[in-house]
């Protein structure tokens, strides 16, 4: 998440203020990254600390992306006085303490996503594959306009999926490279504001500028599987994230609260995606419905969801108005009704906030543009139980001190002339015990 566009999105008078710039977990979710004014910094998540840290004078990076715990990785300059250009994805390998290639674009980078053998790069209105080991460019795709830098790559290895916007509005994009094939989901009819696969591309789920409902689409079909109502107001969605056995999904927004949802029933909805696009643009314009509350109205639900048995599945919370959709005519009414509610909740997130699921059962990890990170448990359902609480970036001193287009807009470089940061008393490594770093050869340059 880039931290200062998303409190600008909300309207956050505290943009010039945060000196935090992004925030992303890593590809297993045990780790987090943190792009600073100054640099950046790598977290563990179970148990929580500060892994790494690596200080730039007057370099900031506005993107740093994580290839697990590997030594390497993606950054982007940013901020005030960005370390490198933001038209760059330099690669860095942390071993060595420099930049071992770098990749050149004639507009800003919107996004970057790594598995062991791509790298993935989102512009504007184009998405670019290329691969890890000798930077060779394999794929560009076209895109609707794509200012948040939407993408989603799967980072299992025997998976190779990608997931992207399309060329039309509302529409997801999904390349299936292992069997050559590509899939268009017309997903929403307004802009897509969020998507993410599952852990095995087999699930892709979106959601609209609208902020009222997830869908979940089958990537090898298209066909959609489930339709999930964050609120019925409209708001700004942060980040969706599976768990790794896809049984829960789970969502952050500007409303200051993350919802998990339940999608293990093989149960799908009834609703189709045309009735549930045609509710998000009522909706949007129908300011009589902006008082129900983004959580379930408790007096109107079947339940808060949760385990009804022990080591039962949690049930999403359904309306008991839910008879009434065989009297009132279809729409906005009945789309309402038969829509399926978080079952838990952590309210009270006072930042925009991305979402991960814990490595401990049950647990929702959150990270705040604000350097909060909390762990809530939500197996129980209702409002989530709160278990870890830290700050991990307290001020904008504290940060100070940190020691802490077309065909042809891109350009591959792989040199070892790029001169190095100056050196810091850190440990060259990440993360203790990391893989082994990806081949770069020297000194290469293609284009397209």
């Amino acid at each position: 998440m880039k931290v200062q566009e998303a409190l600008k999105e909300e309207g956050n008078n505290k943009v010039e203020k945060s000196e935090l710039l992004f925030v992303s977990f890593n590809q297993d979710f045990g780790c987090f990254a943190c792009g600073t004014e100054s640099g950046f910094r790598i977290y563990n998540v179970d148990p929580f600390k500060e892994t790494f840290r690596r200080a730039f004078r007057g370099g900031g990076i506005g993107i740093v992306e994580m290839l697990f715990r590997c030594n390497l990785l993606a950054l982007v300059g940013g901020g005030s006085s960005p370390r490198y250009p933001p038209n760059k994805v330099m690669i860095w390998d942390d071993h060595q303490n420099r930049c071992i290639g770098e990749l050149s674009f004639r507009s800003e980078v919107k996004a970057v996503k790594l598995r062991r053998d791509r790298v993935v790069v989102a512009l504007a209105t184009k998405v670019y594959v290329y691969r890890f080991s000798d930077l060779k460019l394999l794929d560009q795709i076209s895109t609707q306009v794509n200012s948040r830098g939407l993408a989603a790559l799967c980072a299992d290895p025997a998976h190779n999926v990608l997931a992207c916007p399309g060329v039309n509005k509302g529409h997801v994009r999904i390349e299936l490279y292992d069997s050559r094939k590509s899939t268009i989901v017309a997903a929403h009819e307004s802009d897509l504001c969020r998507l993410a696969l599952n852990s095995d591309g087999s699930l892709v789920a979106t959601a609209s500028d609208k902020g009222t409902l997830v869908r979940i689409f089958d990537t090898h079909t298209g066909a959609q599987v489930r339709e999930l109502r964050r609120g019925v107001d409209r708001a700004i969605i942060y980040a969706i994230a599976f768990d790794p056995d896809s049984k829960y999904v789970a969502c952050t927004s500007d409303k200051g609260t993350a919802h998990v949802f339940s999608i293990q029933s093989h149960h799908t909805t009834q609703a189709s995606s045309e009735k549930g696009t045609a509710f998000e643009r009522t909706n949007s314009n129908t300011s009589s419905q902006r008082h129900i509350a983004s959580s379930p109205p408790n007096a109107s639900l079947s339940g808060r969801g949760g385990t009804t048995a022990q080591g039962a599945q949690p049930n999403n919370a359904k309306s008991n108005l839910s008879f009434l959709r065989r009297v009132v005519p279809g729409g906005l009414a009945s789309s309402y009704l038969e829509s399926e509610w978080s079952f838990a909740q952590v309210h009270g997130l006072e930042a925009p906030t991305i979402c991960a699921f814990g490595t401990q059962p049950n647990t929702l990890v959150l990270v705040g543009a604000d350097g909060s990170f909390l762990v809530s448990n939500f197996a129980r359902g209702g409002e989530a139980e709160r278990l870890t609480f830290a700050k991990f970036l307290n001020s904008s001193s504290d940060t100070a001190r940190g020691g802490g287009g077309g065909e042809s807009d891109h350009q591959t470089t792989a040199s070892t002339s790029i001169p190095p940061p100056q050196p810091t008393s850190e440990s060259p490594s990440i993360v203790t015990g990391a893989s082994e770093p990806l081949p770069i050869p020297p000194s290469q340059q293609t284009s397209p």
